[in-house]
């Protein structure tokens, strides 16, 4: 293009009046300069012209990206141009170019659950068109299509399927809700001719009266669980009390018979009791006026007489029969 600008300056310099010439040659001469001129016009238009074509007879799509043709004469072509350099007719076509790489897409949402608990939940899609069908999605939706019809259909798929369980269902099964909202979705989607590569709960939430219950709810359970081992600490205490006395009273039966078989048995205790209580008194530094008796010190004075007699008064009211 630069070499046709370079010969149609040279033709309009060759053809352009020289200066000194006769008076007589003016009107001949002028006439041919314009005549130079229209031709040097014309040759700028038509180089012009072609280097206007050149440059808007090709586009380059990019990476990641495809491309689609409208034609001013047929409308929409069906054709899908791929990445790199291609051709189109300039005016009559122009390019639509449409990334096709996977874009995320968020939405938060108040709702209902199953047991009417309002619940928050945030989902995060990740889509991108299907690259055979970018003509119909041109023709209905546009470039923008992800704006068109993910928000609604993320709102409405994420409220029917959190509808179908319980709030504490939420919770426990959350992979099941997930895969519920992703299977709902992909198949609303797919009426539209746009992919879901992944779709996650990204927030869930309940509202501040539902969580204050379940707050208060588990507060119960400790409760009981500690009331329970409560109970069951009194249980055992109660064991451990009626086999202490059930221990006392057939020691108390055996000591009783033991004492009516042979009275020395009670000799031989009084005996114990002395001496525990010779060393108690031994060992304490306090001054102690009490009688012998009293502290059944007495081992060689009447008192073992008394004791005998004692007993077997106690046998013959019948204390130590069965």
């Amino acid at each position: 293009m630069a070499q046709k600008f370079k010969d149609a300056f040279q033709k309009m310099a060759q053809n352009m009046p020289k200066g000194g010439g006769s008076a007589g040659g003016g009107p001949g001469r002028g006439a041919g300069a314009a005549k130079a001129a229209s031709r040097a016009a014309g040759s700028l238009m038509v180089a012009g012209g072609l280097g206007y074509g050149a440059y808007n007879s090709i586009f380059t799509v990019e990476g990641g990206h495809r491309a689609v043709m409208y034609n001013r004469v047929v409308g929409m072509k069906e054709q899908v141009y791929n990445e790199g350099l291609n051709f189109n007719i300039p005016w009559f076509e122009r390019p639509v170019i449409y990334d096709i790489r996977t874009r995320p897409v968020n939405l938060q949402t108040l709702t209902g659950s199953k047991d009417l608990q309002m619940v928050t939940i945030g989902v995060r899609v990740l889509h991108k068109p299907d690259q055979n069908h970018l003509v119909w999605i041109y023709r209905h939706l546009g470039k923008n299509y992800d704006e068109r019809i993910l928000p609604s259909l993320m709102n409405e798929c994420a409220k029917a399927v959190v509808a179908r369980y319980n709030a504490n269902e939420l919770l426990t099964r959350r992979d099941d809700v997930s895969a519920a909202i992703s299977s709902e979705l992909s198949r609303r989607c797919g009426g539209f001719h746009v992919l879901l590569e992944d779709v996650a709960i990204t927030h869930l939430s309940f509202s501040p009266e539902y969580a204050k219950a379940v707050e208060a709810k588990q507060v119960a359970q400790q409760d009981a669980e500690r009331a329970k081992y409560v109970v069951l600490g009194a249980i055992q205490e109660k064991k451990t009390i009626i086999t202490k006395a059930r221990g006392e009273a057939e020691s108390a039966e055996l000591i009783g018979t033991a004492v009516k078989r042979n009275p020395g048995f009670m000799k031989l205790r009084r005996i114990d009791a002395a001496k525990d209580i010779a060393d108690i008194v031994a060992g304490s530094g306090n001054k102690i006026y009490l009688n012998a008796d009293s502290l059944l010190l007495n081992l060689l004075g009447d008192a073992d007489d008394k004791f005998e007699k004692s007993v077997t008064a106690a046998d013959s009211k019948g204390w130590f029969k069965k």
